[in-house]
């Protein structure tokens, strides 16, 4: 049993569509109709319609055509019918059955066995189709068409290498054999590959397995013949549950035509229905509750191996993260530009031993914008710091920051940077930035020979936690709920404000009452209840 298909993902003009199921394709059944509409009349030439697309709805033409065929008449046993087929189900042809009795003309495994099955149909009475048939995945009319398929229905038509190179490579699954520890070591790179190993590895092989039904649409009494067998649907199902059908099923659009052109005009009509047998709600319902029951037994195994704690920091330490990028330079005079960067943190900064505090990025070449010549790296790296204050979070921050260069002097040096590239490099990069020893107001560095170039942006996202925050927000959310309940949001202010004056004065209270002698504030107190009277 099968559940009702989702809606075709695509519909094209050709009547095909795609459906995902998670059922086993192998509940898919079909209901197929043929009927010759037609008599084998001829009909005049001047009067002959265009041959119509195989999906195009019954126009005037088809029915001057289908009037000719009169509906009380007997028709013969072979101009209609009806059957049922299920997903890689054996239907022979007349031609199969001719071909396949003869034993010495079976050449290959399947052949042998479509000549037993043959024979065991030929016992029980014949077979019971006649004009539709099936090819499954496996017959040799299968592997024909995959090799030929065309993209459009011209005749002249000139398949391209693409075209060629694909239809060599059948889509189906793959007998891999599992691979050794060592083998898997001393094969990481395959110098010489084979053919075979480049159609696996550089082909999505996703797996389809393919089933054709067809009809036989000879003249009566001379079934069997290959030039009469045209393709009534295609049925195309992969690996993931994606079902293909061309063209679709008929429901409400109506039967599909094919015009035979020949010395006898013929018309035939065909539909496609599914057949398969639908899931009861009861089942459906049954097996919701196993999936969720199943989802929450790996969730629970997903938290166990998880853990529901949350890493909290020390008390009294705030914990910086940063998620930063390296985003683009630009103001330089050549291109193939790289940024070498290093972090140094400021007091009371600390970070984990295994944190790199330095990165350099890929050489990126230059992309005119505007005026100026841009470099974009897109380079991101991570920090994690530690600090003993707390701090406010800022969140997001993007920074350009101007850098300059050693200048040698002389004509030799400037040739040698033109022509061969690179400038001179401090040894020390912690020169560049002010001693953390200087207590002065100005820093000479009077005989170094510098040249502005160009800015760097950086982005930085910033994370911070500290339990701090955790306390400060928590009593925020305490007091924001007493303020709700206490008026509306412009008034929040004022009450806050009243509210602190009140802890204040009572603070103050207490304060006074602690430095007056027992007998004095008992003296007060009586005297305060004896003014309240009325």
């Amino acid at each position: 049993m099968v559940r009702a298909m989702a809606e075709p993902l695509w519909s094209a003009e050709a009547g095909g569509a795609v459906y995902r199921s998670r059922d086993p394709v192998r509940n898919l059944r079909l209901r197929v109709r043929i009927q010759r509409v037609t008599a084998a009349g001829p009909l005049p030439a001047q009067a002959s319609p265009p041959p119509p697309p195989l999906s195009a709805p019954r126009g005037p033409e088809l029915l001057a055509l289908a009037a000719r065929a009169s509906p009380g008449a007997r028709r013969p046993p072979d101009e209609e019918e009806e059957a049922e087929v299920g997903w890689q189900e054996k239907l022979f042809s007349q031609f199969e059955v001719d071909l396949y009795q003869n034993e010495s003309a079976c050449q290959t495994h399947l052949d042998r066995q479509y000549h037993e099955e043959i024979l065991k149909l030929e016992k029980a009475g014949g077979r019971k189709n006649y004009r539709i048939f099936t090819y499954t995945d496996h017959d040799r009319f299968t592997n024909l068409e995959e090799h030929c398929q065309k993209v459009t229905d011209s005749d002249h038509e000139v398949p391209s290498y693409l075209a060629e190179r694909m239809a060599n490579v059948r889509r189906r699954r793959q007998d891999r054999k599992p691979i050794e520890a060592n083998s898997l070591k001393s094969k990481i790179i395959t110098w010489e590959p084979s053919e075979e190993f480049i159609k696996n590895n550089h082909v999505i092989n996703t797996p389809v397995q393919t089933m054709y039904i067809m009809g036989d649409l000879g003249p009566y009494g001379k079934l069997g013949q290959r030039e009469y067998e045209h393709v009534l649907c295609t049925i195309k199902v992969d690996g993931n549950g994606v079902i293909t059908v061309k063209p679709d099923f008929t429901g409400t659009k109506g039967a599909y035509w094919i015009e035979l052109d020949r010395q006898k005009r013929e018309l035939w009509k065909y539909t496609i229905e599914n057949a398969s047998v639908q899931v009861q709600q009861e089942e459906e319902e049954r097996e919701q509750r196993v999936f969720r029951d199943l989802y929450g037994r790996h969730k629970e195994y997903l938290s166990g191996l998880v853990g529901s704690e949350f890493e909290m920091t020390l008390p009294g330490t705030l914990r910086l993260f940063v998620n930063g990028e390296v985003v683009s330079a630009q103001g330089y005079e050549y291109d193939n530009l790289y940024v070498h960067f290093f972090l140094e943190l400021p007091d009371h900064w600390s970070s984990p031993a295994f944190q790199q505090l330095s990165g350099v990025t890929q050489t990126c070449t230059t992309k005119t914008v505007g005026w100026d010549d841009v470099a974009y790296f897109c380079y991101p790296f991570t920090l994690e710091m530690f600090f003993s204050q707390e701090n406010e979070s800022e969140g997001l921050h993007i920074l350009t920051i101007p850098t300059w260069r050693p200048v040698e002097l002389g004509t030799v040096a400037e040739l040698r940077r033109f022509f061969i590239g690179g400038s001179p490099e401090l040894e020390d990069m912690t020169y560049v930035r002010i001693p953390a020893t200087f207590k002065g107001e100005r820093l000479s560095r009077f005989g170094f020979r510098t040249e502005t170039t160009g800015n760097v942006t950086f982005r930085l996202y910033c994370l911070q936690q500290s339990k701090a925050f955790l306390e400060t927000s928590a009593s925020r959310h305490r007091m924001q709920s007493v303020l709700d309940r206490l008026g509306g949001f412009s008034q929040q202010s004022s009450v806050y404000n009243v509210l602190e004056a009140f802890q204040r004065a009572r603070r103050r209270m207490q304060e006074a009452r602690e430095s007056l002698p027992q007998d004095l504030i008992s003296t007060s107190v009586s005297t305060v209840h004896q003014t309240q009277e009325p």
